[in-house]
């Protein structure tokens, strides 16, 4: 279905995180509220490894007369000879048009959550070893508990660092990952990109490689910095269990985007992109997305 020839272009946002699922500081409501204020057209909630803000999701998209697209982001784990040096390494994938009651998929992404509880509590116990060295009080199962009320979605270390701050420990959530929350990391429960593809893929959706050239996030540019490098990786080992790439992003710069631009092209894939908001501070709509984007998903 497209819309009235009066109403299109609109603005696109295919990658925004939630309070109601991950690590967004906003409710789906205020999303949606400001979503429409601001004139988007077509929206994405991807909060990490959960489902559980999609049916929510898309009745407020229809209220405020917004496309939805439903939609995740999962952290995969490659392992390499050659692109991770034979060590574990993570990457960011977003699945779209996804069956949001598909139960493999469910049910993989609830033992992710529930792991994210114990990976929580294991950096509890490195934060409390690296408290004993500078005399501070140490964390308790009281500290647990009111970390764990601080978190709508996936529990991730940002809780963590938003849980120090509060405590004034750090005065802010970079301090808190340079700091602590880097030396006191738990590597994540293994997920490989084979599995996140099958269960994407069997749930009727498509699989992204997230922001591949971010330098300061969970991408490709971690592992291999020139962007002929990383085409190289995808097509090595990544190309056949993707259907797109997320050509456009907050920290993509034209270059990146035009060369993820006739990437896609060259190996007949899809082009996605967002503003990877988190409302830290609110970015929703700030990525220039072509129209082009709607029209692969039928929209």
């Amino acid at each position: 279905m497209t819309l009235p020839a009066s109403t299109w272009p609109v603005k696109i946002d295919l990658h925004v995180h939630s309070k109601n699922g991950s690590d967004g500081m906003w409710p789906l409501e205020q999303i949606f509220t400001e979503a429409a204020r601001r004139g988007l057209g077509l929206i994405s909630i991807t909060d990490h490894d959960s489902l559980g803000g999609q049916q929510e999701a898309r009745q407020r998209a229809r209220r405020h007369g917004i496309r939805y697209l439903a939609g995740v982001e999962l952290n995969v784990t490659l392992v390499h000879d050659r692109w991770t040096a034979g060590k574990p390494a993570s990457l960011d994938f977003l699945g779209y048009g996804i069956d949001i009651g598909n139960r493999p998929l469910n049910g993989k992404l609830d033992e992710l959550r529930g792991y994210r509880k114990k990976r929580a509590e294991m950096i509890l116990d490195n934060l409390n070893g690296e408290f004993r060295k500078e005399g501070r009080a140490l964390f308790t199962h009281h500290d647990m508990d009111a970390i764990e009320q601080s978190v709508d979605g996936s529990f991730g270390r940002p809780h963590i660092a938003g849980y120090l701050i509060e405590k004034g420990i750090v005065a802010n959530k970079q301090e808190a990952f340079d700091r602590y929350l880097v030396k006191c990391d738990v590597p994540k429960m293994p997920f490989s990109l084979e599995e996140a593809s099958g269960l994407v893929r069997d749930a009727g959706g498509r699989l992204v490689i997230a922001h591949p050239n971010d330098p300061n996030g969970t991408s490709l540019a971690v592992l291999v910095r020139s962007l002929p490098e990383q085409a190289d990786m995808i097509r090595d080992i990544i190309l056949p269990f993707i259907d797109g790439i997320e050509c456009w992003h907050t920290r993509h710069d034209a270059k990146t985007s035009s060369f993820y631009r006739e990437f896609v092209r060259e190996h007949a894939l899809i082009a996605t992109g967002g503003s990877d908001c988190h409302q830290q501070p609110v970015l929703m709509g700030s990525v220039d997305v072509p129209d082009c984007v709607a029209d692969q998903f039928g929209i």
